[in-house]
């Protein structure tokens, strides 16, 4: 999936076998270090794993963080079945219910409608004064600029 240049495409560059299973590694140890993280997405009958989905804290600075931030991540053959709004939502029930968080924030580069329309779904609050420029990325990248969508539990309830 990491590998595959349609799911990659917002990304900087899709992920070798060595970068996908670090990128494992990172998620397995962020369980251990905050109690959540990314999580494996399965649909019985169809598949053991299509994806993932979950909540992180970015590990770069901007002017929104420090955060949480919810992510997935899915096998480009799953998308268009709202697989990732469904585990999307389960995982912003589990941040405000179960872990109290206040707010959590998804962003992207602003050419993926896909998951800015997830975003929406999700009822996320977009607003442009939130628009940055990713800093992991050189200043001429086409993918720097994002875009920010916003949600409090207060909205969620």
């Amino acid at each position: 999936m990491n590998a595959d240049p349609r799911v990659m495409e917002f990304f900087a560059n899709p992920l070798g076998r060595p970068q996908s299973d670090a990128m494992v590694d990172r998620i397995e140890a962020n369980f251990d270090k905050r109690g959540f993280s990314l999580w494996a997405i399965e649909v019985p009958g169809v598949a053991s794993f299509i994806g993932f989905a979950g909540l992180a804290v970015p590990d770069f600075t901007a002017p929104f963080t420090p955060c949480v931030e919810i992510g997935w991540r899915l096998a480009a053959e799953h998308w268009g079945r709202g697989y990732a709004t469904e585990a999307a939502g389960l995982a912003l029930d589990h941040g405000f219910r179960k872990l109290g968080f206040r707010e959590i924030v998804a962003f992207t580069t602003v050419a993926n409608q896909r998951s800015r329309a997830v975003m929406k779904r999700l009822g996320m609050r977009y607003d442009p004064v939130d628009d940055f420029d990713m800093p992991t990325l050189p200043e001429n990248h086409t993918l720097r600029q994002h875009v920010l969508y916003r949600l409090s539990s207060e909205s969620r309830a």
